[in-house]
C-alpha cells in the first residue's frame, strides 16, 4: 500500500503540470520547452522566460505545479533526476527527426496535377516549398498532433503538407471550388491522409457543423480589405477557445502601402492582435505585382473580436463578376420581360442569390439573380429551394449548361427532385434560364433527403430509411445502418448542402438511397 502511495505523490506533481498545458491547448509547446531546458541542466528564471518566450508568471506558476520535481540552486532551476523519466514520457516532446525532401517531392506531384487556377476566384498558385514551409512552421510552433485545423481555402494544398509532416493533425478544407475539393479527397485517399473536405461559398456563412470547432485557422484569402474581413470573420466563427489562432497569408507592393494599411485595418476592426508577422513565408507561381511573395500573419482574437463579426459583402474578388468594382448591374424591364417570357409567367424582379436556410415555396415562379455564379451557385440553390417551380438566371457560359453532357451530370445529381428545363441565349446571347419543376412524387430515399437539404445527413437519411423501409425499422437500427453505408462518417455531422459535390453525388447514388 505505501509503494502504491508514494508512486501516486511522485505523479502529483507532473500531473498537475499535464493538466496546465492542457488547457493552453496548441500553445502549449513553450510550456513543454520550459521542463525540456530544465531536463538539460540549470537555467536562471530569467534564461527560462527568454528562451522559451513565454510571460514569467506563467514560467513561475509550470514551477510551483512541479513542486519537488524542479529542484532550485544556485545555477537555476533544473528537474529532480528521479522526475526526469516521468516528465520524458508525459511532457517533454520527442524531437522531430527526418527530411522533408520525400515530402516535397510529393506535394510537386500533388500541385501538378491539381486544378489550374481560377482568376474570377483570385487563385494565385504557391509553390509545394510554401506549403510544406507552412506545415512545418506550424509544427514547429503549436502543439499539432491531435489539434483541429481549418483551412478556409486551399488551392495551394497546405491540408496535404501538414498531414503528411504530423499525421496525427486532424484537417478540414473548405472551399467554393469543387475541383479542388475533389482533388484534396482523391490525393487524400490514394495516400492515407486525414483530411475531410467540405464545400461552402464563405460570403454566405459558415456550415453550422463548423462552427468553434477549430485550434487553428489558416487561409491565403483575396487581397482586398473585403476579402480579408470575409475570410476573417469566418475564422472567427470557426475558432475555438481564446487559445486559438488565425493565420493569414498576405502580402502588399511597396508601391501601395495604402491598401496594406486598409487589410490590416480590417483585421484590427474584426478584434484581432498581430502576434507576429513572419516576413516572406510564401512564395507564389505569378502575384508579380507584389514581388510574388507574401507573409504570414500571426492573429490573435480579443476579447471583443467575436462581437464584431457579422454579414461580410460579397463583392471580395480583385477579378471577374465578383470583384470589389464589378457589379452585374439592376436587371433592365426588357430582361424581365424576356425571362417571364420564358418561364410563363410575370417576374417582377429577380431575387439575390443565398442558401443558409431553406427557400420555401411562393405563389408566382420565384426567379434568382446567379450572373454572377462562379459554378457552383446553381446545384446549391437547386438544393436550397423548395418550390414547385423556381428559375435561375444564369450566364449563358455557366459550366452547367454548357454541353449536354454538363447538363445531364447536374440532372443526375438533382432529378430525384427537380425536373430541369434548360434554356440557352434566353433571354439573350449573353444569359441563360434554367427551370426547375418538382417531380410531384417524392423521389424515394434520394429526393426525400434532397428536400431536406438543410438537414444533419445523420438525422434525414436515418428518417428517409425509416419512411422508405419495408419493416419496421427502429431509429437505433437506422441510424447503425446509415453509418454502415457511409464512406467518411464525418460526413454525417454535415448538411447534405454543404457536402462536395462528388461525394454529394455519390451519395444519392449509393447503395442505401
Amino acid at each position: 500500500m505505501s509503494t502504491q502511495f508514494e508512486a501516486v505523490s511522485e505523479a502529483a506533481g507532473v500531473e498537475a503540470v499535464r493538466g496546465r498545458i492542457r488547457r493552453e491547448g496548441v500553445l502549449a509547446r513553450p510550456l513543454r520547452q520550459v521542463f525540456a531546458l530544465m531536463a538539460r541542466h540549470p537555467h536562471s528564471l530569467q534564461e527560462l522566460v527568454r528562451v522559451c518566450r513565454a510571460p514569467r508568471r506563467t514560467v513561475e506558476e509550470l514551477i510551483g505545479l512541479a513542486g519537488e520535481d524542479v529542484e532550485s540552486g544556485p545555477e537555476g532551476y533544473r528537474l529532480a533526476e528521479r522526475a526526469l523519466p516521468l516528465y520524458q514520457e508525459r511532457v517533454l516532446l520527442a524531437e522531430n527527426t527526418g527530411g522533408t525532401e520525400e515530402i516535397e517531392q510529393l506535394l510537386e506531384g500533388f500541385v501538378s496535377t491539381g486544378p489550374a487556377p481560377t482568376a474570377a476566384l483570385d487563385h494565385v498558385t504557391a509553390t509545394p516549398g510554401t506549403a510544406l514551409r507552412r506545415a512545418t512552421w506550424l509544427r514547429d510552433n503549436y502543439e499539432l498532433d491531435e489539434a483541429r485545423l481549418l483551412l478556409l481555402g486551399d488551392h495551394d494544398l497546405t491540408s496535404l503538407a501538414g498531414c503528411l509532416l504530423v499525421p496525427g493533425l486532424r484537417v478540414t478544407v473548405v472551399d467554393i471550388d469543387e475541383r479542388i475539393l475533389a482533388h484534396i479527397d482523391g490525393t487524400a485517399a490514394e495516400h492515407g491522409l486525414a483530411v475531410h473536405t467540405v464545400h461552402a461559398d464563405l460570403r454566405f456563412g459558415l456550415p453550422p457543423s463548423l462552427a468553434a470547432g477549430f485550434d487553428l485557422v489558416f487561409t491565403d484569402p483575396p487581397y482586398t480589405p473585403e476579402g480579408v474581413g470575409l475570410f476573417g470573420t469566418r475564422a472567427l466563427e470557426a475558432m475555438s477557445s481564446s487559445t486559438s489562432r488565425l493565420l493569414l497569408a498576405y502580402g502588399f507592393s511597396s508601391r501601395s502601402p495604402a491598401l496594406g494599411h486598409k487589410v490590416q485595418q480590417e483585421l484590427l476592426r474584426l478584434g484581432f492582435v498581430f502576434e507576429s508577422i513572419v516576413a516572406d513565408l510564401n512564395e507564389y507561381e505569378g502575384a508579380q505585382a507584389i514581388g510574388s511573395t507574401s507573409d504570414l500573419y500571426v492573429c490573435q482574437p480579443t476579447g471583443r473580436a467575436r462581437k464584431s463579426a457579422g454579414r461580410q459583402k460579397q463583392t471580395i474578388y480583385t477579378h471577374g463578376p465578383q470583384a470589389v468594382e464589378g457589379t452585374a448591374g439592376e436587371a433592365t424591364p426588357e430582361l424581365l420581360e424576356g425571362i417571364g417570357t420564358v418561364t410563363g409567367t410575370t417576374v417582377r424582379g429577380l431575387r439575390p442569390v443565398g442558401w443558409q436556410r431553406p427557400l420555401r415555396a411562393a405563389d408566382d415562379v420565384a426567379v434568382f439573380d446567379l450572373r454572377a455564379d462562379p459554378g457552383p451557385w446553381l446545384l446549391r440553390m437547386l438544393l436550397a429551394c423548395n418550390a414547385e417551380k423556381v428559375a435561375f438566371l444564369v450566364d449563358n457560359r455557366h459550366p452547367d449548361i454548357t454541353s449536354e453532357h454538363a447538363q445531364h451530370a447536374l440532372t443526375h445529381v438533382i432529378g430525384a427532385k427537380y425536373t430541369l428545363r434548360f434554356h440557352r441565349s434566353s433571354p439573350d446571347a449573353t444569359h441563360a434560364v434554367v427551370v426547375a419543376t418538382t417531380n410531384g412524387a417524392e423521389g424515394g430515399i434520394a429526393g426525400y433527403l434532397l428536400h431536406r437539404a438543410h438537414g444533419k445527413i445523420a438525422n434525414t437519411w436515418r428518417e428517409a430509411l425509416i419512411a422508405h423501409s419495408d419493416s419496421q425499422l427502429t431509429k437505433r437500427e437506422a441510424a447503425e445502418h446509415v453509418a454502415a453505408l457511409v464512406a467518411d462518417t464525418a460526413d454525417l455531422g454535415l448538411r447534405l448542402i454543404d457536402l462536395p459535390r462528388h461525394r454529394l453525388s455519390a451519395l444519392l447514388h449509393s447503395e442505401g438511397v
